[in-house]
């Protein structure tokens, strides 16, 4: 008989700040109840395999203090909307919000109208993340909701900006941060996430997000999301999008900071027509692991999907990439393309990848595949002889491998922003 796993996610229950919002209850008590009955995940679990996660079986959390006083750069500086959510709660004096956008809310759970309250708690009563654990436990801790609700045919000409900011105790920390994506009908807008610390404390993170999407009939998100937090923190990330009929959904992650960072994505398309773009671009060092899970179902005919992951890898650090594709019966005359690609700095960096792509319908155009590359040393004596050194050579050719995945961004000040974050690491 195997050991009995110890429920650590459940003990961490424990360090979650109270609520009497009886949404957030119910929201909170269906992901509990799943808590219960799950354990910890180990490298036994398929889904972990490659990611070991027993460094924080050891914690004992507490619940995240108040934000102090520091200053909080914000990648979109001109963005006109910033909701700002600090160790999971809602932090007017950093976050600027625009009451005049017509049929737009953007604010917190709190402050929000009965009429969009009662169309986000919809949303998120089918979206309680209870498959996965640590949006299970976020579900289960939360505290406070970012809202961004677009009525029908709302359309939101500069980026919206959702940003998640921790702050390390003189304790391990657990900090679950939580928002809402609500587009209705024929609305669009571009959504920035961003998560950062702040702070020179010596305590861990656990900074556990979670972010739902909902996509009405031939709405478009453009969704953009840096994480770039600290060497203390430890960054889980779920995202959970449907998408409705002839619905257009873009999702650009970049990956710069954290110890750990997990990243993972679950598209499901519930109507014809739908289009999903992923991309993804993780920069690691050091002893640093970045891990991407994604799972696309296509259930309905005429969709597509197009997947971009891109892995560049120095140092002692390791990626993962675990993508799943499911082309249904019923989803006839779709395509899928999945592509990861992987470039190795050192020969003591790693990559784990696993791309998946499991086909039911027969007319379909689809295709998968991964590569693992180190630098070309022909390329790098070309630039070598033309002058330049090998240090500067080297980032050249590496911020041309990441400008594929950059070049896809929305909006040039976007690019902008990031492009220099990246430079930087490079």
């Amino acid at each position: 008989m195997p050991p009995t796993r110890t429920n650590t996610l459940s003990n961490w229950l424990r360090a979650r700040p109270t609520t009497e919002d009886v949404t957030l209850i119910a929201l909170r008590d269906r992901a509990e109840a799943w808590l219960q009955e799950s354990a910890f995940p180990t490298t036994r679990d398929e889904a972990w395999r490659f990611t070991d996660m027993s460094a924080l079986a050891g914690l004992t959390p507490v619940a995240p203090m108040e934000l102090e006083s520091h200053a909080v750069e914000s990648l979109c500086t001109d963005a006109e909307v910033r909701l700002l959510l600090a160790n999971g709660r809602y932090h007017a004096a950093f976050s600027n919000l625009d009451p005049s956008l017509a049929n737009v809310y953007v604010g917190p759970w709190s402050q929000a109208s009965a009429a969009v309250r009662d169309r986000v708690a919809a949303t998120i009563a089918s979206h309680t993340n209870a498959n996965k654990p640590f949006a299970a436990l976020n579900a289960a801790s939360t505290e406070e909701l970012g809202i961004v609700w677009l009525g029908a045919g709302a359309i939101v000409e500069t980026p919206i900006s959702l940003m998640g900011v921790t702050e390390a105790g003189d304790q391990d920390t657990i900090v679950n941060t939580r928002f809402v994506v609500v587009a209705e009908a024929n609305s669009s807008a571009t959504i920035v996430e961003e998560f950062i610390t702040v702070g020179t404390r010596a305590g861990a993170i656990v900074s556990n997000a979670a972010i739902d999407v909902h996509l009405g009939e031939n709405a478009e998100i453009q969704h953009v999301t840096l994480q770039r937090e600290g060497e203390t923190s430890r960054h889980i990330h779920h995202i959970d999008v449907s998408q409705s009929r002839d619905s257009r959904y873009a999702s650009h992650i970049v990956t710069l900071g954290a110890a750990l960072s997990r990243q993972e994505v679950d598209v499901v398309q519930q109507g014809a027509g739908t289009a999903t773009r992923l991309n993804a671009l993780s920069i690691v060092s050091e002893t640093q692991l970045a891990d991407t899970h994604t799972s696309v179902s296509l259930n309905h005919p005429h969709s597509t999907i197009d997947q971009l992951c891109k892995c560049i890898v120095g140092d002692r650090a390791r990626t993962v990439f675990d993508g799943r594709i499911v082309v249904g019966q019923q989803a006839q005359q779709t395509r899928a393309d999945q592509l990861n690609r992987n470039l190795l700095l050192s020969p003591k960096a790693r990559v784990n990848t696993k791309p998946q792509l499991e086909i039911v319908a027969d007319d379909v155009k689809c295709s998968h595949g991964a590569t693992v590359s180190q630098l070309e040393a022909d390329e790098l004596f070309y630039l070598q002889s033309r002058g330049l050194d090998r240090q500067l050579s080297t980032s050249l050719l590496v911020d041309a491998f990441a400008a594929e995945v950059l070049e896809l961004l929305p909006t040039k000040s976007i690019r902008d922003a990031i492009i220099a974050r990246v430079l930087m690491r490079t």
